[in-house]
């Protein structure tokens, strides 16, 4: 055989290890569910969240009894964060007992469209066990009702009830669907605060990142932008 019937032959093997996928699920560690867990209910994104929450609150009087001036808003953005930090802590516990991957993972579709209905989707759908395959997540589902459950049977106001943790879990709700949005659409950079909260898998270019294993990784090919 001729050097050139050589190379002729090896080619489609190269190219059928080049075409593998990149994205082979490996279930994220304890150290990196431990990580995201700190950074969802501890880090500046939550804090901004409760801030802003607070001043909206303190806008509409709610609830009045906590008055105005920075005492109320300073009562409020407490009860937000306190809210904030219940909510994570269930979904959190929760997916563990199930076995559930809290981590979100960014489209490998385009356009806008696809995208932000997979944003919506990640909310309520999740991946399970050592496969990864997707399941439909009740801690997700329940868990912004557990922190505002928390919080109106813990320190708000005694006429606050089931009903108005429900109204307000609804909020939370929402709130969670925009930040899995913001997950997919903003900046995710090495040096981003986004990089350290969730994978950093690029939209229209994969990275396997920490819990990702690479089939060829003396391939550049392989290696993201955020390498």
């Amino acid at each position: 055989m001729s050097a050139a019937d050589s190379a002729s032959s090896t080619k489609p093997a190269v190219l059928a290890q080049t075409a593998q996928p990149d994205l082979t699920y490996q279930r994220p560690s304890q150290k990196t569910q431990a990580t995201n867990y700190l950074f969802d209910a501890f880090g500046p994104y939550p804090i901004v969240g409760s801030a802003v929450a607070a001043g909206i609150n303190q806008y509409g009087n709610e609830p009045p009894e906590w008055s105005q001036g920075v005492a109320g808003y300073s009562r409020r953005l407490g009860s937000n964060y306190g809210i904030a930090i219940a909510a994570t802590s269930a979904r959190y516990g929760l997916a563990e007992a199930l076995k559930e991957d809290t981590l979100y993972y960014r489209c490998e579709c385009t356009g806008i469209g696809p995208r932000a209905r997979h944003a919506v989707l990640s909310t309520f759908v999740v991946r399970r066990g050592n496969d990864g395959h997707r399941v439909f997540s009740i801690p997700a589902l329940i868990a912004p009702y557990a922190g505002t459950m928390t919080a109106v049977y813990a320190w708000y106001p005694n006429r606050f009830g089931a009903m108005d943790a429900f109204r307000m879990g609804n909020y939370s709700l929402l709130a969670y669907i925009g930040s899995n949005i913001g997950l997919e659409f903003f900046y995710s950079g090495p040096h981003s605060l986004l990089a350290r909260m969730h994978l950093n898998n690029l939209h229209a270019a994969p990275d396997p990142g920490p819990n990702h294993s690479d089939p060829n990784p003396s391939d550049p090919s392989h290696s993201g932008p955020n390498h």
